[in-house]
């Protein structure tokens, strides 16, 4: 935000240096980030002089050009080639002298020097009107006043403003200095700690008189709720016009440029006071009526930037009987502006909804000074006196007579807020004790009023323009900056206290976890909690219990939902690297997902692991080997040895997100579940190759880690057998019915089964497919004989032939 001293100094008389001023504002937390110099004539005229030409001729190599000897006020005049058409003897001409800086229109510098034109030497420049910044003409010389003397600077001639602009790095919550008037307040109250006391000048509406009744236009606000104040009032028999200079010096010094003297006025009030204006043209409201109101889904509405918009529902909108003539507290429509055609305008002066405006600003991608505020708050009891300032100043500038009452449609008033402010929570979150004659005095020179006083504290009332002073500590806030940080003293004491944890704290194991995983080559991420609700659509079914938690306001739609998986933030990154030719990629994160269930809303904590493309590059002793199902799963037993979880069990999982994978469970916990990713989910993404994902349940391994003791057992004294299976199956048959079949036919020696190879395709029936599996059979008791063996395997095949089908290959 851009702070003309200046202007500031119109509403606080103040004489110290800007770098002074500014260091005030950085401790009273309006933090100057930056001083800069403003001339309201780029390079102020510096070595720009009156000259009198003394002679004028033609110059002999160039019909065009003439040959000046030009009194500039030295012992003896000086000699400038000129090409102007009007240039004569006898006129008194602005002359940049020679080492003299001029600026191109579009600030490009460059540098008066003496030269020879056509063979004639030439020692300064005689300039236009655009050459010097003065005005756009360069039709010819600018011809000055007869009797100015030679010599002069032109600074002193022409209204030359010089101005300091601070550059403020204004906080969200401080809506109420977001004018020039609402920092003077603040700049006032930090001086009368300085024990400086200094008055707030505000423009006066005193003189404000209603000249006729002529122009009546009926306001009808449908929406209370959205414009809780909307005030306006008619100005007729304007003159369009250039604003005065003072005022386009006052927008140029913030960045602003100048349009017409009505749009200007409303600008200037915006910055002066904080509070934003919109002028429409009287003529161009149909019916004589203006209604507040929401347009139905789908409306088209055309911006003042030319751009045709589709209106939401929520949108508030001015219009009058036939058309929307303005996205309220945002953007002017087209068709209803000030031009210079215009000769009677309605005033609009309103307080908006600062979370409709938010919405609607977002939604069509609009960023404007008025949103810029409404959005944030405004004072909603300045309203009705920026309306008046507005209204004066645009009649003083523009001419005019006020042709309508003020209409003040404000139902229900704002009552400002109160709030008990206690002593003994002052000096607890300040750490020292501030006297209470110095409270007081803070808090009336912020406006804050001390309603009653008791021994605990006092009753405190809230100006309306502090809408961000809410609560006890906002308070407080408020007293320790205008106190100022730098006063509050320092202890000579250090205290610290020790934390106590245990090998089990989460961000202990964490740390270990993540350093193992990175000792393997793994690299961390950090991705967005927020995501595309378009990605759910691919895992969420009709009957699923859980449900997304949208964002009540969100950036964007892109990101309006709390993740549910942290799948689909670890694919676009996977993407982002894979088309960035890094498509070998091995990754974790530790985070949080977020679902509704019921009433209740729900943060599990997970760890991910992504794997993609290739486990090594290319080498002279081997070639790439692609990354498989089994590298994951070792990884995830990994993670789960190195937390002491190894009596686990495993079962095909039933993720929507995997085509192929595993659930690793402890005591009938789900600790984990892994596999390869589905091509479905990966084509949303643009990801061509397999993608194997784990997604561990970290709240689940957490509580057995708390809970379940270390335990020691011995080394099985006898050895386990592994035999196979090739079996060909239905295409509908799943591992998950292997495992099951396995478990259930034997119970006693059958200690684990994988499957290690799928194949679909030649040489195999239609409808077929082929399934490897391996058995991992032990006693604990004893050696197991191959008779035994032989007939848990006869077992294994008989339940699968009966149940599935299925043959041996």
């Amino acid at each position: 935000m851009k702070i003309s001293y200046n202007w500031l100094k119109q509403f606080i008389q103040i004489d110290w240096e800007s770098q002074k001023t500014g260091e005030l504002l950085t401790d009273l937390g309006l933090e100057v980030e930056g001083i800069e110099k403003f001339e309201s004539v780029k390079g102020g005229l510096k070595g720009i002089v009156v000259g009198h030409v003394l002679s004028c001729e033609k110059h002999t190599n160039a019909d065009k050009l003439k040959v000046t000897k030009v009194d500039i006020g030295l012992d003896a005049p000086v000699q400038i080639v000129c090409g102007a058409k009007n240039v004569a003897a006898g006129q008194k001409v602005p002359v940049a002298t020679i080492g003299t800086t001029l600026y191109t229109s579009e600030g490009e510098a460059w540098t008066i020097k003496k030269g020879k034109i056509r063979g004639e030497e030439s020692f300064g420049m005689i300039c236009a009107e655009d050459e010097l910044g003065l005005g756009d003409s360069h039709d010819g010389i600018m011809v000055l006043e007869k009797d100015l003397k030679p010599g002069t600077p032109c600074a002193n001639i022409f209204a030359i403003e010089e101005d300091e602009v601070f550059e403020i790095g204004l906080t969200p919550n401080r809506a109420d200095a977001m004018s020039h008037f609402g920092v003077a307040r603040d700049l006032k109250a930090g001086l009368k700690q300085k024990e400086i006391t200094k008055e707030l000048i505000t423009p006066s509406t005193s003189h404000f008189n209603i000249n006729d009744r002529s122009l009546k236009i009926d306001v009808d606000v449908v929406k209370t709720e959205l414009a809780p104040r909307y005030c306006g009032i008619t100005i007729s028999n304007l003159i369009i016009q250039p604003s005065p200079t003072w005022l386009q010096n006052r927008l140029k010094a913030i960045g602003l440029t100048p349009k017409n003297n009505v749009v200007d006025a409303t600008n200037y009030v915006l910055h002066e006071l904080g509070q934003p204006l919109h002028a429409f043209d009287a003529a161009k409201i149909k019916g004589n009526k203006i209604i507040v109101q929401t347009l139905a889904k789908g409306t088209k509405f055309t911006t003042l930037d030319g751009v045709e918009r589709t209106l939401h529902e929520d949108d508030l909108m001015i219009c009058d009987t036939e058309k929307p003539l303005c996205l309220a507290g945002v953007f002017g429509g087209l068709g209803s502006g000030v031009t210079e055609e215009t000769t009677s305008i309605f005033l609009e002066s309103a307080y908006f909804n600062p979370v409709s405006i938010r919405k609607s600003a977002k939604r069509h991608g609009l960023n404007t000074d008025a949103s810029f505020r409404f959005e944030r708050g405004i004072d909603i009891e300045n309203v009705e006196y920026s309306l008046k300032r507005a209204a004066l100043l645009i009649k003083e500038i523009a001419g005019g007579e006020i042709t309508s009452d003020i209409y003040d449609l404000y139902p229900k008033k704002h009552p400002n807020f109160e709030v008990f402010l206690a002593f003994e929570k002052i000096n607890k979150l300040i750490g020292q004790e501030i006297p209470q004659d110095t409270i007081k005095s803070i808090l009336a020179s912020l406006d804050i009023k001390v309603k009653n006083v008791t021994e605990a504290g006092m009753g405190l009332e809230v100006p309306s323009y502090r809408v961000d002073v809410q609560r006890q500590v906002d308070v407080i806030e408020e007293i320790l900056r205008v106190y100022g940080y730098n006063n509050v003293a320092f202890s000579q004491k250090l205290n610290a206290s020790i934390a106590t944890t245990t090998a089990a704290a989460d961000h202990k194991i964490q740390s270990t976890i993540g350093n193992s995983l990175a000792s393997k080559g793994y690299n961390e991420i950090l991705t967005n909690s927020l995501t595309n609700p378009e990605y759910t659509t691919l895992i969420e079914s009709d009957e699923d219990e859980y449900r997304s938690i949208e964002i009540i306001n969100p950036l964007s739609g892109d990101l309006s939902i709390l993740r549910r998986t942290s799948l689909f933030s670890a694919l676009e990154a996977a993407s982002y690297n894979i088309n960035r030719r890094r498509s070998s990629l091995k990754l974790f994160e530790f985070g949080k997902t977020y679902y509704a269930k019921g009433d209740k809303r729900i943060e599990p904590k997970y760890l991910s692991i992504l794997l993609t493309g290739n486990t090594a590059p290319d080498s002279w002793t081997s070639k790439a080997m692609a990354t498989n199902f089994f590298e994951l799963k070792s990884i995830v037993q990994s993670v789960l040895l190195r937390l002491g979880l190894d009596n686990l069990k495993s079962e095909p999982t039933s993720s929507p997100i995997f085509s192929e994978g595993l659930t690793f469970t402890y005591k009938k916990n789900s600790l984990v579940s892994f596999g390869l990713v589905k091509k479905s989910i990966l084509k949303h993404f643009d990801i061509k190759q397999d993608v194997l994902f784990a997604d561990f349940d970290w709240g689940s391994i957490l509580k057995q880690i708390n809970t379940t003791p270390v335990k020691y057992k011995e080394i099985p004294k006898h050895p386990e057998v592994k035999r196979d299976f090739a079996l060909l199956l239905d295409q509908k048959a799943t591992y998950r019915e292997l495992h099951e079949l396995a478990f259930s036919a034997e119970r006693k020696y059958l200690k684990d089964m994988t499957l290690f190879d799928v194949y679909e395709g030649k040489n195999l029936p239609e409808g077929k497919k082929s399934y490897a599996v391996s058995f991992t059979l032990q006693d604990d008791k004893s050696t197991l004989t191959e008779k035994q063996i032989e007939k848990i395997m006869s077992k294994l095949q008989n339940s699968y032939e009966r149940n599935l089908g299925a043959s041996l290959r």
